[in-house]
C-alpha cells in the first residue's frame, strides 16, 4: 500500500468514544491511521456529550487536536454536527440537554451546531459537513427523536452559518431515497453486508445493482451526488466487538470477508468509500494479529489495481 491512500478513492470513520471501548489510546490510534494506514480522508466526530458538559460551556480540546493532526498532512475532513452521530449510543445528548423540555432541547441543539460550525469553519481541511447521522432512523440507538422539522432548521442554520461546504445526509435504511426536505447536497449510503440480528447472523439482499439503481433515481430525481459513506469492515454479532472471542468476530468480518465487501462496494461505483471499523483493525494488530489490517491493506491495493 502506499505510503499515503488516494482521499478520492478511500476514506475512513474515526470516533474517539470506540476506541475509549476498544481501550485504545485515542490519539495513538489515530496516528497510526495517518502515519503507517496512510489515510487522507477522515469522519471525524462533534459528539455534544463531550464538547458541552454543561449548557454554555464549551471545550474543543478532544477535537481539535484531531483537526489539528489532519491538517497536518493535508487530509481532508467531513465533520459530523447534530446529536446523532456514528457509535453507540448514536445519539449523543448530553444528560441536562435531553432533561429539558424538547422545545429548549432544540433550541439547545441548535446553539450547539451553531458553536461547532463557527468554531471549526476556518479550517481549510474540512470540505464537507454530516448533519445527524441516519437521521431519520428511530429504532436504533438510545434516545431516537426524529423529528424532521428541526432537522430542517439545522440544515437552514448550516447553510447560513457556511454556504461554502456541502452537507451531507445518509439514508436511514439500506433502500431510502431521499423524497422529502430537507434535501442533502450530497447523499451517503451505508453497505452492511453481514448483519446480526433476532438470534443469527444475516447475509444482505442487497446487491451492488439495487445501489447502482438508487444512485441513478438520486440523479435524476435531485441533481445530487452520491458516495459509500460507511462500509462494513468489523464485525455486527451478537455482542459488542470487545467481548466477542475472535472465532465469533469471524462469523460477520473475516479477512475473505472484507475482501468481498470491498469487490461489492467497488461495484456500485459510488467513490469515494469511507470504511468503517479502523478502531477494530488497531485493536487487533495491538493484540498481535495482524491479519485484519493485512486483509483490509491486501484488498484497498488490488482495488488500486483494478
Amino acid at each position: 500500500m502506499p505510503s499515503s491512500t488516494d482521499p478520492r478513492q478511500f476514506g475512513v470513520t474515526f470516533s474517539l468514544k470506540q476506541c475509549r471501548n476498544f481501550k485504545l489510546d485515542a490519539k495513538e490510534t489515530f496516528l497510526w491511521l495517518i502515519a503507517d494506514a496512510g489515510f487522507r480522508r477522515f469522519r471525524l466526530m462533534s459528539y455534544w456529550d463531550e464538547h458541552e458538559k454543561q449548557p454554555g460551556v464549551y471545550d474543543f480540546s478532544q477535537l481539535d487536536w484531531q483537526i489539528k493532526l489532519a491538517e497536518n498532512v493535508g487530509a481532508v475532513v467531513t465533520l459530523c454536527l447534530g446529536a446523532r452521530q456514528p457509535r453507540w449510543p448514536e445519539n449523543h445528548w448530553p444528560q441536562w440537554a435531553w432533561d429539558l423540555p424538547k422545545a429548549e432541547r432544540s433550541a439547545a441543539l441548535l446553539r450547539y451546531i451553531e458553536a461547532v460550525v463557527e468554531h471549526y469553519k476556518s479550517h481549510a481541511c474540512i470540505i464537507s459537513y454530516q448533519l445527524e447521522n441516519e437521521a431519520l432512523l428511530a429504532g436504533f440507538g438510545e434516545r431516537p427523536e426524529v423529528d424532521r422539522s428541526r432537522l430542517k432548521q439545522e440544515y437552514a442554520l448550516i447553510k447560513r452559518l457556511d454556504p461554502t461546504r456541502p452537507i451531507i445526509m445518509t439514508t436511514s435504511t439500506s433502500w431510502g431515497i431521499p423524497m422529502r426536505g430537507p434535501i442533502p447536497d450530497v447523499v451517503g449510503f451505508s453497505y452492511y453486508h453481514t448483519l446480526y440480528r433476532k438470534g443469527g447472523y444475516h447475509r444482505s439482499n442487497f446487491l451492488p445493482v439495487i445501489h447502482r439503481l438508487r444512485k441513478l433515481l438520486i440523479t435524476m430525481l435531485h441533481r445530487k451526488s452520491t458516495f459509500i459513506h460507511e462500509l462494513q469492515l468489523e464485525p455486527w454479532g451478537p455482542t459488542a466487538i470487545w467481548k466477542m472471542p475472535s472465532a465469533e468476530q469471524a462469523k460477520s468480518m473475516s479477512p475473505e470477508q472484507i475482501a468481498t465487501n470491498l469487490k461489492l462496494a467497488r461495484a456500485i461505483k459510488a467513490p469515494p468509500i469511507d470504511l468503517w471499523g479502523a478502531e477494530w483493525w488497531y485493536w487487533r494488530l495491538k493484540q498481535n494479529d495482524s491479519t485484519i489490517w493485512q486483509a483490509v491493506q491486501k484488498s484497498l491495493k488490488d482495488f488500486s489495481k483494478s
